[in-house]
C-alpha cells in the first residue's frame, strides 16, 4: 500500500462572475489528487439571486458568515471577482486567514483613458439601461466591448451590485493585505492584464507572482496542472 497524501487545508474557493462546475471539474481533480481539502462557495447573486442590492462589505460579511464554523486559519483561493472579495477579506479579518491565493483577480482600476472612458460608459449603461438602443443584438454587442459580458444577463439588482463592485478601487485594501499571497496570472488577459497583477503584487507587501505563459483571464482551466502544481506547493510550504 502507498503512503497516504498528506491533507493541505482546507482551501475556500471563490469563483468569477460566472459559475460553471463542469469548467472547474479538471482543475478540482487535480486538487483531490494532490490531497487538498477544499470547498468550493457559489456566491450569492451569480449563483443564488440576491432579494437587494450587495456592496463588497456585504460579500465579505457573507464569506465571513460561511467560514464561521472553521476553527483554524483557512486558505482563501479567488479567482477573477473572486479575488476581490478574497482580498477585501483577507484585509479585514486578518486573523482568519492563513493564506491567500488570487488568480487574475480584479479590483485595479486603471487610470488610463479607455479605461476610464469604458467605466464611464458602462456606469452610464447601467443607469439607462435598455435607452442605450432598441437593439438587443447592438446592446450585446455594446456591453461586451466594455468588457462586462455577463451584464446583459444580469438582473437588475445584480447590475447594480457589479456596478458597486467594479466602481471601488482595491488598491488601499490589497495594501492592508498580510497573509502570505500568490498571485497567478495568465500572461494573455485582457480582461484584467499583466499589469493589474504587477500592480497587486506591489501592494501586498508579502507576495509573489507567477505567470502562466499563453494563457488568458482563467488559467486554472486552460493550464489547470500548471496552475494546480503552483498552489499545491504554495499550499504545502505553508502548512
Amino acid at each position: 500500500m502507498g503512503d497516504k497524501k498528506e491533507k493541505m487545508g482546507p482551501l475556500i474557493i471563490l469563483h468569477g462572475w460566472t459559475y460553471s462546475i463542469e469548467k472547474w471539474k479538471p482543475f478540482l481533480r487535480l486538487f483531490e489528487e494532490s490531497g487538498v481539502e477544499y470547498r468550493v462557495l457559489k456566491i450569492p447573486g451569480l449563483t443564488v439571486p440576491l432579494s437587494q442590492v450587495w456592496s463588497l462589505d456585504d460579500y465579505v460579511d457573507w464569506l465571513n458568515h460561511q467560514i464561521s464554523n472553521i476553527e483554524h486559519p483557512i486558505f482563501i483561493l479567488g479567482h477573477s471577482n473572486g479575488g476581490r472579495i478574497a482580498a477585501a477579506f483577507a484585509a479585514r479579518f486578518p486573523e482568519k486567514i492563513s493564506n491567500l491565493i488570487l488568480i487574475d483577480g480584479t479590483g485595479i482600476i486603471r487610470r488610463d483613458f479607455k479605461s476610464l472612458l469604458k467605466k464611464h460608459v458602462f456606469a452610464t449603461a447601467a443607469k439607462i439601461g435598455r435607452k442605450v438602443t432598441k437593439s438587443d443584438s447592438i446592446r450585446n454587442l455594446f456591453y461586451k466591448a466594455v468588457g462586462e459580458q455577463d451584464y446583459n444577463k444580469a438582473d437588475p439588482i445584480l447590475k447594480k451590485t457589479m456596478l458597486n463592485l467594479i466602481s471601488q478601487d482595491l488598491e488601499p485594501v490589497f495594501s492592508k493585505v498580510k497573509a502570505p499571497t500568490l498571485i497567478i496570472w495568465g500572461q494573455n488577459d485582457t480582461i484584467t492584464p499583466v499589469s493589474d497583477g504587477e500592480k497587486i503584487h506591489s501592494l501586498i507587501q508579502d507576495s509573489k507572482l507567477k505567470i502562466i505563459e499563453n494563457a488568458s483571464h482563467s488559467p486554472q482551466f486552460t493550464h489547470p496542472k500548471e496552475v494546480s502544481e503552483i498552489i499545491t506547493k504554495f499550499l504545502a510550504n505553508s502548512q
